[in-house]
């Protein structure tokens, strides 16, 4: 009973040895695709390793450049360039009416570009629908305006709403998240920017960085 026994035991550690050694190796495995994804990432789209805590930190490959110019039209079917703002500090929002977190950011953006416009501060909300619709798709390009149309009375968004992001998304890097923001300061430089959700606080906090002289 005893040799039995042991045989067991002896049975059952080599199992959870090589439990261990697969966990690992596994774990091992898991990490360095990881790391492959990251690499790849930064080097396409700006995405790093944060020093800090090891998390993903987005840095644009536009920080501390110019924005990229670009002129789209607003709901009203006018042209609106980035030039007509020089002198302002703006928030370009890479936004869509289907996109969850957009739909909770919207309210905070209405209410800090109410709070800061007197001090120069615009929000420019760049739709991207991601339909690729121009105005020569009439039928599409209606469909759009009219969903863009829609969300922006239910959230009375005073500021401007351009059409046909998707057209200038590659100029910002390629938008493969929505939201995402880029901050502006006076001279037209990218001083912030933000992928994905945030909270409001952060936000404000850009939007100060984009003001200061």
């Amino acid at each position: 009973m005893p040799v039995k026994r042991n045989t067991v035991v002896l049975g059952i550690t080599l199992f959870l040895l090589a439990a261990f050694a697969w966990a690992g190796w596994a774990n091992w495995e898991y990490r360095k695709q990881q790391a492959a994804k990251v690499k790849a990432m930064s080097a396409q789209q700006g995405i790093l390793m944060a020093a800090a805590d090891g998390t993903l930190q987005y840095k644009s490959p536009l920080m501390d450049k110019p924005a990229p110019a670009f002129t789209l039209q607003n709901l009203k079917g006018q042209k609106v360039s980035l030039a007509d703002y020089k002198g302002k500090a703006l928030l370009i929002n890479f936004w869509a009416t289907w996109c969850g977190p957009c739909k909770l950011e919207t309210p905070w953006l209405v209410e800090l570009r109410n709070q800061y416009a007197s001090k120069g501060f615009e929000v420019l909300g760049v739709s991207a629908e991601g339909d690729d619709y121009t105005p020569a798709d009439k039928a599409g390009w209606a469909k759009d305006k009219d969903a863009i149309q829609q969300f922006v009375a239910k959230n009375k968004v005073p500021y401007p709403v351009l059409m046909g992001g998707d057209s200038i998304a590659a100029a910002y890097g390629g938008v493969d998240a929505m939201p995402t923001s880029f901050y502006v300061d006076r001279s037209g430089k990218i001083v912030a920017t933000q992928m994905g959700i945030t909270s409001k606080d952060e936000i404000e906090s850009k939007i100060q960085k984009a003001l200061a002289d």
